[in-house]
This record gives structure tokens, C-alpha cells and sequence, in this order.
């Protein structure tokens, strides 16, 4: 099989969430059927209540790879539908965890979208009661596996089945994996590096990461 989008989600039911600015929470993600349309800031038919941590250009999309997913399920005994991580994209046959900071992934074709990866996703309490797992953030964070965010390059339509190309690789090496799991000086100090010498463009927040990752001692 080839590498592809499995499933598109957006918010399906705004639920209580006592930590978020107006007390909801739009993590509960589910698949919907037919093309999205997608821009700067995500998917139509989508929201992010919590701007402070998720959302925006730099965080328009979320994508999990239905691989890890399935590993999940079998340690937890239950089936993990997609959006269930709040995902907007379920992927096969897309090493989301090896994708370097950067890469961009050509998704559709001309008709789909042209996206940029741009950070690991952080699990939070939001993410611990809507599992309902206990010590979930720890475990969840101990697997090393936390999808990947991504900038919208090319607006335009993202459908179940859309197939998925790297377009093009920084050439740094520095991973999703890497910089979630082990941001260690000598890795993030290669990446500030590669921003540069002009082969990536880093958001705000993985800069930030990356800097007081690369000054400790």
C-alpha cells in the first residue's frame, strides 16, 4: 500500500475540559467522510479552543500514523478510532516519527495540499482525561511515537485515500522522534545550525525548545 491519508477529523463534540480558558475542549476529533477543504489555519469544520497550545499556522494540522495507533489499541485492549488522539490526519505508510523538522509532505497532488512538518505533539492533561488511561501522558511520552504538526505550504482539499510524497527533506536529520523523546545540546544545536545556514525554517516554539536544549551543559 502505498503511503496515504486514512481518515480526515475535525471536531465533533465540544466537551468540558476545567483547564482550558472557557472550560470546553475540542480534542473529541472524528472522521468525516467526502473532501475538507484546508487552509492557513486547518481544516474546515475544525476549532482549537486552547490558542495558546494548539492551533495557528505553525500547528494548523495534526497528523498520527494509524501504525501507531494500532500499537496502542493492542496495549490497551480497545479500539483507538481515528480523531481519538484529536488527529485531523490518520496516516499509513508515512514515518511520522522519523520525519525530520521541515520535511514537507506533498498530499492529493495538485487537487490536495502541500504541508511542512513543524513540531512533535506534547501531551497534556486535556489528553489525559480524554483517554481515560492512567499515567497516560507519562506512557504516552515514554513510546516516543507523538505525531507530528504541520504548516499548511499549499492550501487546498485533503480526502481519505489521498496519497502522501515527501517533497523534500532539510538534510539535517534531526526528527520528530528526536526532538520529542531526546533534544539533546548536540542534536538541537545541529538544527539551530540548519536554520542558519537557510535549510529550514523553525517555528517560535520548536526555536525556543531547540535554543534551551542546546545551552545546557
Amino acid at each position: 500500500m502505498s503511503a496515504q491519508v486514512t481518515a480526515v477529523c475535525v471536531v465533533h463534540t465540544l466537551r468540558p475540559e476545567p483547564t482550558n480558558p472557557d472550560g470546553r475542549t475540542a480534542i473529541d476529533k472524528r472522521a468525516v467522510p467526502g473532501p475538507v477543504e484546508v487552509g492557513v489555519l486547518g481544516l474546515a469544520g475544525d476549532q482549537q479552543l486552547d490558542t495558546r497550545h494548539h492551533g495557528g499556522p505553525e500547528q494548523a494540522v495534526y497528523a498520527y500514523a494509524d501504525e501507531d495507533a494500532a500499537w496502542w489499541a493492542r496495549q490497551l485492549g480497545r479500539d483507538l478510532h481515528a480523531g481519538m488522539f484529536g488527529e485531523n490526519l490518520r496516516t499509513v505508510g508515512v514515518d511520522v516519527t522519523g520525519a525530520e523538522i521541515g520535511e514537507r509532505w506533498r498530499i492529493g497532488g495538485p487537487a490536495g495540499v502541500l504541508v511542512q512538518v513543524t513540531a512533535p505533539r506534547v501531551p497534556c492533561a486535556t489528553f489525559q482525561r480524554r483517554m481515560a488511561e492512567q499515567h497516560w501522558v507519562k506512557r504516552f511520552t515514554d513510546h516516543g511515537a507523538p505525531g507530528a504538526y504541520v504548516a499548511v505550504i499549499e492550501p487546498g482539499t485533503l480526502w481519505a485515500g489521498a496519497e502522501v510524497t515527501i517533497e523534500s527533506r532539510p538534510g539535517h536529520g534531526v526528527t520528530i522522534g528526536e526532538a520529542f523523546l531526546r533534544p539533546e545540546p548536540g542534536l538541537m544545536r545541529r538544527l539551530l545550525d540548519a536554520e542558519d545556514a537557510g535549510d529550514v525554517e523553525l517555528t517560535a516554539k520548536m526555536r525556543q525548545h531547540a535554543a534551551k536544549a542546546a545551552a545546557r551543559v
